[in-house]
């Protein structure tokens, strides 16, 4: 790192020989250190890992510097940025790269921010395709298989608010990926968990711009129904429009400076999923309908239906590779720890969270039954049987609040592709990225996702598949980094339960994604043995986010 690689200690004040010198020790409040991204975490010399660690303090000559190189026998990727030690004596410059990404940029955050990043990445489109689940699953086993996810994906959370920071090492873990790199090794972190984080990131922006474009044409629609004479532009030109408009905001510089667009996103999910299910319901049960499990032609479709059902209630509770980079944004201190106030806050958001989900998928299907839409789910269907007897404001009101909170939580997801791509060239520049620079990036990420959700506009019908490759993240990688990270009695309660989560997730991953994968190849072949397209009445029918 250049100059910001030396070794620095302040002058000694020599004593008389004959006194015995103790080493006095300042102790500040010791404060939590996130790894570097580079590939030489501590200071280097020569290109070997090197530790500062004081040998004396009684000086031969007075000089300003003194600088003990010891090369370390730590592992590289998971070597603190400060030993208690150093950090008392005041001997590591820390490298200052975390000040320069956007996720670690500011270190400002609380509770509240924590709830409203929370609520915004964690209600989504995808909640309104549940009902869809229950289709195939029935009352019982729709509500127990959504309340099992739901106390599951809850409990992996509370792993990694409490994985975040070690007190062994002093370390902060504020990716997924470094915590991942720190329990599994960087290797096998990259091949298990680096795929399903980035497509996480890159596929759902992908989805809210389908989404954002679909639904923003159909608010046009609704504005100028036979009112005005404005040419009405094609899908992917309001694509491209909404896109436009995610770059504009993708410039605000740091995850805690999005906390208002996050809390207006969690508003706006909390309100159209209300209105959505509310409408549903007081317009009363939809006539002939009826709530026996739909059953596939064959055994196997039967099966492969409903763990594809198990999939999009799986993909409904994704969200758990942001947490970490959360709860990031709080101070922390061994007498403060970020924990704390990020639960705290977690809490708040997933009751919210379970007071729109629950009614939403149990209002749906009491409201629809297997009439449910398959592509659309919800949205599709109020537009389809309400759309005549519904108030147009309501209506108008329901597409703007979908529209507002997609491009909110395109922010929030986008953030850790902004932070993955900035530190590529942090790492390279030594210094922050100019602010032309920035912009630069993130408008490219941006319009290469336009270009994904135009060549790929069946990106969003792929719910169950989704959810198969997502739910390791969620559900089972955070009960592996726990036994190893922590290293729970043996055979006790806590090695059992996480053990027993771990490889259940792992093995209905890989089901799961079967499922998908079969699914998606049946619907494909019915769509074009019929010649027609699995669009549905609204346009969002691909995207089930």
């Amino acid at each position: 790192m250049g100059e910001a690689d030396e070794i620095n200690s302040n002058p000694v004040t020599p004593r008389p020989a004959a006194v015995n010198l103790t080493p006095p020790i300042s102790a500040p409040p010791s404060q939590y250190h996130s790894p570097s991204l580079s590939r030489s975490p501590l200071l280097t010399a020569g290109g070997d890992q090197i530790e500062a660690v004081p040998k004396t303090k009684t000086p031969k000559s007075i000089t300003p510097k003194i600088s003990t190189p010891r090369i370390s026998l730590t592992p590289r990727f998971i070597t603190p940025l400060g030993s208690p030690i150093r950090r008392a004596l005041h001997l590591t410059k820390l490298d200052p790269q975390d000040a320069w990404l956007p996720i670690t940029e500011s270190r400002n955050g609380n509770a509240y921010y924590a709830a409203f990043h929370t609520l915004c990445s964690g209600i989504g489109i995808q909640a309104l395709i549940l009902p869809v689940a229950f289709t195939f699953l029935g009352w019982t086993w729709g509500i127990i298989c959504m309340t099992l996810a739901f106390i599951w994906q809850l409990y992996t959370l509370y792993l990694l608010v409490q994985l975040h920071e070690s007190h062994e090492n002093g370390m902060r873990y504020s990716r997924y990926m470094q915590l991942a790199s720190a329990a599994f090794g960087e290797r096998l972190a990259k091949l298990l968990a680096l795929f399903p984080i980035m497509y996480l990131s890159g596929g759902t922006c992908v989805a809210l711009i389908i989404i954002g474009g679909s639904t923003s044409k159909m608010f046009f629609d609704l504005l100028c129904a036979g009112t005005c004479s404005a040419e009405h532009l094609t899908p992917v030109q309001w694509y491209l429009v909404f896109t436009s408009a995610a770059v504009i905001l993708s410039q605000l510089p740091n995850l805690n400076s999005i906390a208002g667009v996050s809390l207006i996103g969690a508003i706006t999910a909390v309100g159209y999923c209300t209105l959505i299910w509310v409408i549903s319901v007081s317009e009363g049960r939809m006539p002939g309908v009826s709530y026996n499990p739909i059953r596939g032609s064959t055994e196997i479709a039967r099966v492969f239906d409903l763990l594809n059902s198990l999939g999009i209630i799986a993909f409904a509770f994704r969200g758990h590779n942001l947490i970490l980079e959360i709860q990031a944004t709080m101070p922390s201190s061994e007498k403060h720890p970020s924990r704390v106030p990020m639960w705290r806050g977690v809490k708040f958001a997933y009751l919210i969270i379970a007071l729109c989900l629950f009614p939403l998928a149990i209002g749906g299907y009491w409201a629809y039954g297997h009439m449910i839409p398959e592509n659309g789910g919800m949205l599709t269907a109020l537009y389809a049987f309400h759309g005549q007897d519904t108030a147009q404001s309501l209506l108008g009101l329901t597409a703007l609040f979908v529209i507002i909170n997609a491009v909110s939580s395109f922010q929030i997801y986008a953030m850790p592709m902004f932070d993955d791509m900035e530190s590529k060239f942090t790492m390279r520049l030594k210094r922050p990225l100019p602010w032309w620079l920035r912009v630069i990036l993130r408008a490219m990420f941006a319009y290469g996702c336009f270009f994904v959700a135009v060549a790929i506009p069946f990106l969003g019908s792929l719910a169950g598949l989704i959810g198969g490759i997502a739910l390791p993240v969620t559900l089972a990688y955070p009960c592996f980094m726990w036994l190893k990270m922590k290293r729970p009695k043996m055979y006790g309660p806590m090695w059992w339960l996480n053990w027993f989560l771990g490889v259940l997730g792992m093995a209905l991953s890989g089901i799961l994604i079967a499922a998908g994968v079969y699914s998606m190849a049946v619907r494909e072949l019915a769509i074009v043995v019929r010649g027609g397209t699995a669009l549905g009445p609204v346009g969002l029918s691909r995207c089930p986010l």
